[in-house]
């Protein structure tokens, strides 16, 4: 039998790092519905805190501290991830109080029309032109949307604040140069006054739910920084070892986790004007991944030939 070869084992840690990062994100309704007896704004608080602290140790045993101490004194990226930062708080803030207000299948329905959203995006910010492809998903997408407006006369607001801020953040983001790890560092550093001014707001009201409740409450609060860091840094692992076409197909387990969760765990409605909703959307994904996979078949054939001709 063949060893595995340098490229094979590539492959093989790309795999089990990027489904190590979308189960955790996929499962993650459970650990915030563990703690769900904090209001949303004191676990975004914590969040933040917990994560500057673990992605500080990180950046340091990584060696990216001089690089992070560098972005002081760039001010352009300061802002830029000051940006960031606002976005991504709203985007965490969102989820959780969706799943801890029986809004999980709403949220699932957000991170599934994401990658449309953000081709949106790059049409109207980048510069990036739709196919014919695109446009039919990003048509299907809004008929989703459109039928549970019509049917249930109730916009799914949650879906869109949910796609449309992560949508932002993957845009803002994309206009900087640094890491993952020491860009989340910094978006954190942000976050944290505001969040520590807020929890001891809540600590002189009395109101201030950490410490009230079991230790193992507590160290589930705190262990929110490692579930905000850590398949981030499964998913930069990723990123670098596998095609993207690969990590798009693999990121769509991440909110088909979120969906089978809110349906058969949480028991959230679903009814006939879901049912067509979520048949419409996922018929759009169906055609923008079909449509993704073919384009990078193409550019990695073109390629090929180009090497080949040189």
């Amino acid at each position: 039998m063949n060893s595995p070869t340098e490229s094979d084992r590539a492959v093989n840690i790309g795999v089990a790092s990027a489904l190590g990062a979308f189960l955790i994100w996929g499962f993650s309704a459970l650990y915030y519905r563990a703690i769900g007896e904090a209001p949303a704004l004191e676990i975004i608080a914590h969040r933040a805190i917990w994560s500057l602290l673990f992605t500080l140790i990180l950046v340091g045993f990584s060696g990216q501290i001089r690089i992070f101490i560098r972005l002081f004194s760039n001010r352009k990226m300061l802002l830029t991830l000051l940006t960031s930062s606002i976005l991504v708080s709203v985007n965490w803030l969102g989820f959780i109080w969706a799943v801890n207000n029986e809004k999980a299948l709403e949220a699932s329905m957000g991170y599934f029309i994401m990658p449309i959203v953000m081709v949106v995006l790059g049409r109207l910010f980048l510069d990036e032109r739709l196919n014919r492809n695109q446009i039919i998903s990003l048509i299907l997408v809004c008929l989703g949307v459109l039928n549970l407006l019509i049917a249930i006369q109730q916009l799914p607001w949650i879906a869109l604040l949910l796609a449309i801020s992560f949508g932002f953040y993957s845009l803002v983001r994309k206009k900087i140069d640094v890491s993952a790890l020491v860009g989340l560092t910094m978006e954190c550093l942000f976050l944290a006054p505001l969040a520590v001014g807020y929890l001891w707001l809540l600590h002189r009201e009395e109101t201030l739910v950490f410490g009230t409740q079991t230790i193992s409450f507590d160290l589930l609060l705190i262990g929110s920084g490692l579930m905000t860091a850590l398949p981030l840094i499964l998913f930069t692992s990723a990123s670098k070892r596998l095609r993207l076409g690969t990590v798009g197909l693999l990121q769509y387990l991440n909110p088909t986790c979120q969906f089978l969760l809110a349906v058969f765990l949480f028991d959230e409605p679903f009814s006939q004007p879901h049912l067509i909703t979520f048949a419409l959307i996922w018929l759009g994904l169906i055609v923008f991944t079909l449509d993704s996979r073919n384009r990078i078949r193409q550019e990695s054939l073109a390629r090929k030939v180009g090497q080949l001709s040189s």
